[in-house]
């Protein structure tokens, strides 16, 4: 299998910018789905520009019957490097939604036949820690376990330790283990990716993901944490018993424990992700009176590089990348 050598990271992000910028003229206006198409067609447009032959393996929409870059679609001019690609155009479209913090535009690119098809799997249990932290937790082992021993590898008390969870009824009982064990918590409605990335970057004050979230997501995730140095633990938990019939049908273990080098089995992967609405993490798209500006983060695991970048757009290519009409 040929790598790519390419550094298709520069290139990603001109893709997530484009659906950033689409889909946040949708801030606030409390249509997900229409937010969520405008991205899906200003990032469709835009990959559809480059020169890969990319196979959607992680796409969105069939969960929440959203408009989708469906799974099996092919993306780019064909010409080039074979790779998969895993997608989330808008990540938090409840956010977007509403106008809250940390929706973002994802995408995550590697070696075709790298990354893990999760098949008809919707949710898979996680845990993201930090480099420091990669090899003294067990996703089998009891909450307080895991963050004495996250606490202790990152030089901090267990009370100084941030845990990001997602706020849904099936975490009341991680929750409860979580705050008896004296850790702080951030509860979030949505956003899994950027939980993961908040776990494994030093600039963030997140130490540590725990819970059940998306298992797209995961895959997605995966990319990123790859290249920042963390780990992932992940196994599948479905929540409903026509998943879980679906998964044992199709062969899959739902006892097996997932690492990101299981789900992504390359360091030649490619990560780029652009604000929509702001947040801890990154800036939103800021529309100014001649364009817009875009807070972006660009990753490539061959080389460990990571950028943050700031760009500014004009009306042009505003005009060029969004289902929304401008006056």
């Amino acid at each position: 299998m040929e790598a790519p050598s390419k550094n298709l990271a520069m290139d990603l992000v001109r893709v997530t910018e484009a659906a950033a910028l689409a889909a946040a003229r949708w801030l606030g206006r409390g249509d997900k789905n229409s937010g969520d198409q405008a991205a899906v067609d200003a990032m469709r447009l835009s990959f559809n520009s480059l020169d890969i032959d990319g196979k959607i393996v992680i796409g969105e929409g069939e969960k929440d019957e959203a408009p989708m870059l469906f799974n099996g679609e092919h993306v780019g001019t064909g010409k080039g490097l074979a790779v998969d690609v895993a997608v989330d155009p808008v990540e938090g479209t409840n956010l977007l939604a509403t106008g809250r913090p940390n929706a973002i535009a994802v995408v995550g690119v590697a070696p075709a036949g790298t990354m893990l098809d999760p098949g008809p799997s919707y949710y898979m249990q996680k845990l993201v820690v930090p480099a420091p932290a990669r090899g003294v937790v067990d996703i089998n082992a009891p909450v307080g376990h895991n963050l004495k021993s996250i606490a202790k590898a990152l030089g901090k008390d267990v009370d100084d330790l941030v845990v990001f969870v997602l706020d849904k009824p099936r975490h009341k009982g991680l929750i409860a283990e979580i705050r008896a064990a004296g850790a702080r918590i951030q509860l979030h409605t949505d956003g899994d990716v950027n939980g993961s990335l908040m776990a494994v970057n030093p600039r963030a004050e997140v130490d540590v993901m725990m819970g059940t979230g998306g298992t797209p997501e995961g895959v997605l995730s995966a990319c990123a944490i790859r290249i920042m140095g963390g780990e992932l633990f992940a196994r599948f938990d479905p929540q409903k018993e026509d998943e879980k019939r679906a998964m044992i049908d199709a062969g899959y273990d739902l006892k097996q424990v997932y690492t990101a080098s299981d789900l992504v089995k390359s360091d030649e992967v490619f990560f780029a992700a652009t604000g929509l609405s702001g947040g801890s993490f990154l800036d939103g798209v800021r529309y100014t009176g001649t364009g817009a500006v875009t807070h972006s983060l660009v990753m490539r695991g061959h080389t460990g590089t990571i950028r943050y970048i700031e760009s500014e757009h004009t009306w042009d290519k505003l005009m060029r990348f969004s289902a929304v009409k401008y006056d």
